[in-house]
């Protein structure tokens, strides 16, 4: 038997790490030894403060998940290691894995994916929100050429700037409330603007900051049958927008985008280790490093919890390092 510690959510608000034992891989089954996870801010603060949807446990349940929503509950999925036991093919291969924050764990071999030589195991923690992000632009289905925004520079809005930067012609702006991240998107290279200044004639407008007022953003500044791609997840808060002024006689549409399912027309020739590929395909770009914007010590990550109770308002990427004491603190790369 091994011993393991994984993070999990024992009451709403409440972030600690425990303990457990892990029996000795099976036939099928390898051991990973964690180096990174990491924390997807939007969804794991929202099951951190209780707001998943009952009618959506099921549903929101990831793989490895512990126990059940709202609590206790063991969630993450983004993991980052070299395998320690199982096959001898696969010893010392360097895996991704879905997995909730864990310093070692057990699954099955089908589920995990060896990363090419070309892609670094910190980049490679990237992949899950990559997949959001590629998802999100089979949904908007984009065109060579056409005025596209941003409006929400989380990890997954910038991951959706960054694929959108690689298009030929398509000519993006990004838009955020926090001065920091409108500051982050320049000095990152994209046409960072605020909202006043914004013109109401995208062709297309990619919504990612989860709040009524970023939604209402994106309808507004569409053009005649632009399109709005929503990809935020809300929870159980309402989202109020106001549809009296152009958007219907404009003919504007909103389309929801979600990872669990493939866009519907990559579906008939597209499974989830197809979509992964492309994902580490991309992954080998060093761009996506800069996404990567602060570390945080596995033994920290209750207290980083903590500040994370409201919308994050700095960083994008939040990497997991189970390398580092228990006593480092939040550290911006």
């Amino acid at each position: 038997m091994t011993e393991a510690s994984a993070l999990w959510f024992q009451a709403r608000e409440e972030a600690t790490i425990l303990s457990e034992r892990l029996p000795e891989a099976a036939d099928g089954w390898c051991e990973i030894r964690t180096h990174f996870s990491a924390l997807s801010p939007g969804t794991e603060r929202l099951v951190y403060s209780a707001q998943v949807p009952p009618e959506l446990a099921e549903a929101m349940r990831c793989p490895y998940m512990g126990g059940a929503f709202p609590f206790p509950v063991k969630y993450g999925y983004s993991l980052v290691g070299i395998v320690s036991a199982g096959p001898e093919a696969l010893r010392g291969q360097a895996v991704h894995v879905l997995h909730p924050h864990q310093d070692r764990c057990l699954v099955r071999c089908e589920d995990t994916y060896a990363l090419p030589p070309d892609v670094p195991l910190r980049r490679a923690t990237l992949a899950s929100n990559l997949e959001t992000a590629v998802n999100v632009l089979w949904d908007a289905q984009v065109c060579l050429g056409e005025h596209v925004l941003v409006v929400g520079f989380g990890i997954v809005g910038s991951l959706v700037a960054r694929l959108l930067s690689f298009i030929p012609g398509v000519q993006l702006e990004v838009v955020d409330t926090a001065p920091v991240k409108q500051g982050l998107a320049s000095d990152m290279g994209f046409r960072s603007t605020c909202v006043d200044d914004l013109e109401p004639s995208f062709d297309l407008a990619i919504h990612a900051s989860a709040s009524s007022d970023g939604l209402q953003v994106a309808i507004d500044h569409v053009g005649f049958e632009g399109r709005v791609v929503d990809l935020s997840w809300y929870g159980t808060r309402p989202v109020t927008v106001q549809l009296g002024g152009t958007f219907h006689h404009q003919r504007k549409r909103i389309i929801s985008s979600q990872v669990a399912t493939i866009a519907p027309a990559q579906r008939p020739r597209w499974d989830n280790r197809r979509r992964k590929e492309l994902v580490f395909d991309l992954l080998s770009r060093p761009e996506f490093d800069s996404h990567l914007t602060h570390t945080v010590a596995f033994g920290a990550l209750p207290r980083l919890f903590q500040q994370l109770s409201h919308p994050p308002t700095q960083g994008l990427a939040y990497l997991v390092d189970y390398a580092k004491t228990p006593r480092t603190s939040l550290n911006k790369d």
